[in-house]
């Protein structure tokens, strides 16, 4: 049959990325504890198209997406995933990204009741002149209490939901786990955000948030100074988003660096 794609496109424009995105797919997810957790995962995916070729093959990405799982190797190789893809299609650069949520279970402070606790996590591969860079995202809800309300005010202070979305890379021969990255971030906030909590540990969180206030920018300089520190990532990207509850806008702070 007549390859349509393969036709010569006369407009002389090179295409930087082509592909499809929000294939709904399993996801085979690596936890700390060496079990696996499958995730519902958005994949998008996309590569290069020299200008002389008028179309790529949108099947083949699903192919090989398809050949990945079969193996069960869906978001465990992603590096040789976007090889074959990036081969199957002729093209010289390619993107791969997995977008899923991420289950932990995570104990309440003081009476220790476990309950899973959800994270919107991601996975992206790229590769660009045969070199790969691989990207962990994940976005870390979070409370944050206003440091200028519980100053300026004899009762109480405002306090808000924050989310940290927190993108780290580092060589391919080094893993961070979701679950540390997580405790990482968490740990930057007034208070982290937990799935149950009984009244003893709505007290803990109350007061430790009241203890502990931080502006949005208080909790951005601090993840960023995490991620200096930390003896793997060498690039990073923090973006920090607090819904504000006296406010009808969001606070918000961003920081990217290459170290």
């Amino acid at each position: 049959m007549k390859d349509i794609q393969n036709l010569k496109d006369n407009r002389n424009v090179d295409i930087q990325k082509v592909g499809i995105k929000n294939l709904s797919l399993p996801l085979n997810v690596q936890r700390k504890n060496s079990s696996n957790q499958i995730v519902s995962a958005q994949a998008r995916v996309s590569v290069s198209l020299p200008k002389d070729y008028k179309g790529t093959h949108m099947s083949r990405f699903v192919e090989v997406l398809t050949e990945w799982q079969h193996k069960n190797l869906l978001g465990v190789d992603i590096k040789g995933c976007l090889e074959k893809i990036i081969q199957n299609l002729d093209a010289q650069s390619g993107e791969l990204e997995f977008k899923f949520t991420y289950f932990i279970d995570k104990k309440s402070p003081i009476t220790k009741m476990a309950a899973p606790m959800s994270y919107e996590c991601s996975f992206e591969g790229r590769i660009e002149n045969g070199d790969y860079k691989f990207i962990l995202g994940v976005v870390v809800p979070v409370t944050t209490l206003c440091p200028c309300s519980k100053e300026i005010s004899e009762n109480g202070a405002h306090n808000q939901r924050a989310l940290i979305n927190v993108k780290v890379s580092y060589d391919e021969t080094e893993q961070i786990w979701l679950e540390d990255l997580i405790e990482l971030i968490e740990n930057c906030a007034s208070c982290p955000l937990y799935t149950l909590l009984k009244r003893e540990d709505e007290k803990f969180v109350t007061e430790k948030a009241y203890d502990n206030p931080k502006f949005v920018e208080d909790i951005l300089r601090d993840v960023v100074v995490e991620l200096r520190n930390h003896p793997i990532v060498n690039e990073f990207e923090v973006d920090c988003e607090a819904l504000e509850s006296i406010h009808n806008h969001s606070a918000w702070a961003f920081q990217h660096e290459v170290k």
